[in-house]
């Protein structure tokens, strides 16, 4: 029997506290509905703000949820549309919250309409919170019964000048500028395209083999018979000059600039027979010999030096394809 009293007292607490604590919160809780005016022209709009207000602190959780509005408050009173929720925290108190919600309605019925308490949700207490309720009175316009009815008036007539021809069909003037902007610049490239000249074709000349030129000179050479005139030291300049002309066109080879000793120099690592050397040092040695120290060459001498130099173009030369109408 004890054991059942202890329990009831229990329960009575429980509910107790709970009933208090909803009381609590219920106490901090407050909504309210405002109309910016209560007396309106018909189709004329005004605003109305839902707001409610409720305290957060002591570790308490407040949930709200605003009152589900249709296009209508009343079948006489129309919404015309409504904000979104906006929570607003208090400057002097950070556990004080405001909600608002603002809705703009409209009557085209004349009279007085009440407008029912709004209900908020409180967490899951099914008494919520309520708003007080609202009187709307809508009047029509006054009608003066004593004189005729009068027509509807007509349009009134608005200027249409070219300038609001221009600005009603901007795009196409832009599209026509445009236009003309590409003609004349299409029109400015092809003159001056005219007037470029045509790039000059130049043919270039096939390259003679280095050994084709030292040859025909040699041959020239020969029928000047320099050599037979007394004409020591020409021909063996001319003969050297011929010679070193070839070296250099097949060899790479500075030898119009260098020495004897510097140009036998250069042929040490260069890809040429024994006996092609031989003879190009025969001829330049003698040539040397004539030039500077007065030598006189027997005839067969000159003869042989002229066939050395053929020799050594013919050993050395660098086979290419080349043809007589390559050469005109």
């Amino acid at each position: 029997m004890g054991k059942v009293f202890r329990q009831c007292c229990y329960n009575f607490v429980l509910i107790a506290s709970l009933f208090n604590s909803s009381m609590s919160i219920a106490q901090d809780i407050k909504a309210v509905a405002k109309l910016d005016s209560n007396v309106i022209m018909i189709g004329q709009q005004i605003k109305l703000e839902l707001s409610i207000q409720y305290r957060v602190d002591k570790g308490r959780d407040v949930k709200v949820t605003f009152p589900s509005i249709a296009d209508t408050l009343r079948k006489e009173v129309e919404v015309v549309s409504q904000s979104k929720v906006d929570t607003i925290v208090n400057k002097n108190d950070p556990f004080l919250f405001t909600q608002t919600k603002t809705l703009y309605i409209t009557s085209f019925d004349s009279g007085y309409w009440a407008l029912p308490p709004f209900k908020f949700e409180v967490n899951t207490d099914s008494a919520g919170a309520f708003t007080e309720p609202l009187l709307l009175q809508v009047n029509t316009v006054a009608v003066d019964t004593t004189q005729a009815i009068k027509d509807i008036k007509g349009p009134y007539e608005e200027t249409y000048s070219w300038v609001d021809w221009l600005k009603d069909h901007m795009s196409f003037v832009y599209a026509g500028l445009a236009l003309i902007v590409a003609i004349i610049i299409i029109i400015v490239l092809v003159r001056r395209m005219r007037k470029i000249p045509p790039p000059m074709v130049i043919e270039e000349k096939p390259v003679v083999p280095a050994h084709i030129i030292a040859l025909e000179k040699l041959e020239k050479l020969k029928s000047e018979k320099l050599w037979q005139e007394g004409k020591l030291k020409l021909y063996y300049s001319s003969l050297t000059d011929i010679l070193r002309e070839y070296i250099e066109n097949r060899f790479k080879i500075s030898a119009m600039e260098q020495t004897t000793d510097e140009i036998l120099f250069g042929f040490r690592n260069v890809a040429v027979d024994e006996e092609s050397k031989g003879k190009l040092k025969l001829v330049l040695t003698l040539s040397d010999l004539v030039k500077f120290a007065k030598e006189q060459p027997l005839a067969q001498e000159n003869e042989t030096s002229m066939n050395n130099v053929y020799d050594f173009i013919n050993g050395t030369k660098k086979e290419e394809e080349y043809s007589i109408e390559d050469k005109k």
